[in-house]
């Protein structure tokens, strides 16, 4: 049992996310003493590693363990991951997939950064800027921006659906570039710290953190201002899509308020590309349309709009904690006080453990805003919080241990499913109500690094390249028979392959 006496009384940068510069003193990681005193054992564990450059990673006795450098199985697998990436390349950006996402989507790009980073930080820093043009003046960046080139019957919600230069022009939607006006997870800060990191002496030459520093603060600003829907301190998301994880269980008892657009008010584009088993429901998707078009007849006005889906999602406020830490070191590198930062994002993680830690669970849940309860699913969104540098030693132990429990043990893929494997709405292939995904698993290693969990993390990175490799870069798997899913050749399966085959050690 957790109680309020183990919230960490201050967050710190963890070395695997934010390397260099060292962290200030001041602001290294302290537990209330409350009712467990860490051992020294546990005191050990919990010292996250400072990733060793590439060229002195540790080898292990598995191929697919070596660095990129390493040949064999590992260089084979490198360079299909950067011809995915080289074949989804849009110009300045990276579309997710040919076919299904022909796009630029927000923490897709920002996934993809992180790949990119190790080909060419050059072309990493540009998929980020691109995104970032396109950011709203209120802040937000938008979670898909619009190749004119690719025609709208290509995907729905197309443009001429969001009308993001009309409808959002009071809330300052570009009048250059059409996009959607809903937001994705806010990974954007991480991954342009890492980016910045991949090669520090070209970024500064192009003050490329210099440039994106402001629009990440705002962008942040954003979701703790106008976005605290809930006064609790934490960023609410309005819409499934913006948490990233769309058709997720999670939502289904707050999607029930919302009456769905009718039928004919909408054709799915998706369903030509993908299989029908794979895809959010018809019922469903006339949610996601009627509570994205009641949006944009609010003026994406979030004061202004009533918002029949409102709740808070840890995955999504962990990522913006994390990404605060992000900016500290962003804001230290260039000469200037990242304190402001730090201690927002101690405050966002006491609120994260306050507001959605469910103690008998052992896992975050998600909060329904329109009545203030934690919603009884669990989705892979409540294991997501260990990348949070500082939890709790019995918090993070928790979730470790959930990992391992019956909920979300995947022996079939060795990856973390998508939503509890003994729940009533699991589904093995439809999208986020089963399936394992790549960028998750990416996120909940990099969160076993953080506190000290190294086998676990070494299995799941050997999973996820096993993975990855063998369905051809899948979007997602399936966690009962290992069957890749959705897409092949997914962007982001390919750059955090490229990722965890560098630095994953």
């Amino acid at each position: 049992m957790v109680d309020a006496t183990d919230h960490p009384s201050t967050v710190h940068p963890s070395p695997v996310f934010l390397p260099e510069p060292p962290v200030d003193p001041r602001h290294r990681a302290r537990l209330d003493p409350g009712t467990h005193r860490p051992t020294p054992q546990e005191q050990r564990e919990s010292r996250a590693i400072r990733p060793r450059p590439p060229q002195e990673a540790r080898r292990t006795t598995s191929l697919l363990a070596r660095s990129a450098s390493a040949g064999g199985a590992a260089d084979t697998l490198w360079g299909q991951a950067a011809d995915v990436l080289a074949g989804n390349r849009a110009g300045s950006s990276t579309v997710p997939s040919r076919t299904l996402y022909p796009h630029q989507w927000s923490w897709d790009s920002a996934f993809v950064a992180v790949g990119l980073r190790h080909l060419s930080a050059r072309r990493a820093q540009r998929e980020l800027e691109t995104l970032l043009a396109a950011q709203w003046a209120d802040g937000r960046i938008p979670h898909i921006v619009f190749n004119p080139a690719v025609p709208h019957d290509a995907y729905f919600p197309s443009p001429d659906f969001w009308q993001s230069s009309r409808a959002g022009r009071a809330a300052g939607a570009p009048s250059g570039r059409e996009t959607s006006g809903i937001v994705q997870p806010p990974v954007h800060a991480l991954a342009a710290w890492l980016v910045h990191r991949a090669d520090p002496e070209e970024s500064r030459q192009r003050g490329f953190l210099a440039r994106v520093r402001p629009r990440l603060a705002a962008w942040h600003d954003y979701l703790l201002t106008r976005r605290d829907l809930g006064g609790g301190g934490l960023a609410a998301v309005v819409h499934p899509w913006e948490s990233g994880m769309d058709n997720s269980p999670c939502w289904d008892r707050a999607l029930r308020r919302v009456e769905p657009a009718p039928p004919g008010a909408f054709r799915r584009a998706d369903l030509h590309h993908g299989h029908h088993a794979d895809r959010p429901t018809d019922a469903d998707y006339g949610r996601y349309v009627r509570l994205a078009a009641d949006y944009r007849e609010a003026g994406y006005d979030d004061r202004a709009a009533r918002h029949e889906f409102a709740v808070e999602d840890p995955c999504f406020n962990a990522l913006l904690a994390v990404g605060e830490l992000a900016l500290a070191a962003i804001a230290r590198d260039l000469g200037t006080d990242g304190d402001a930062h730090t201690a927002r994002a101690e405050r966002i993680a006491h609120r994260l453990l306050a507001r959605l830690w469910d103690a008998d669970a052992g896992v975050f849940r998600v909060r329904d805003l329109r009545d203030g309860t934690l919603v009884d699913e669990q989705g892979v969104g409540g294991l997501v919080p260990l990348v949070v540098p500082g939890l709790p030693y019995a918090v993070a132990g928790r979730l470790r241990a959930a990992l391992h429990g019956p909920r979300f043990h995947a022996p079939a893929t060795r990856l973390v499913p998508a939503y509890d494997l003994t729940g009533h709405a699991f589904d093995a292939q439809r999208y986020w109500r089963g399936p394992a995904w790549f960028n998750t698993a990416w996120l909940i290693h990099r969160g076993l690094l953080t506190h000290g969990f190294h086998q676990e993390a070494a299995q799941l990175r050997d999973g996820f390249l096993t993975e990855a490799g063998r369905t051809g870069f899948a979007e997602y798997v399936d966690p009962v028979t290992g069957a890749g899913r959705g897409a092949r050749r997914f962007s982001w399966t390919a750059a955090l392959t490229l990722d965890l085959l560098r630095t994953g050690t």
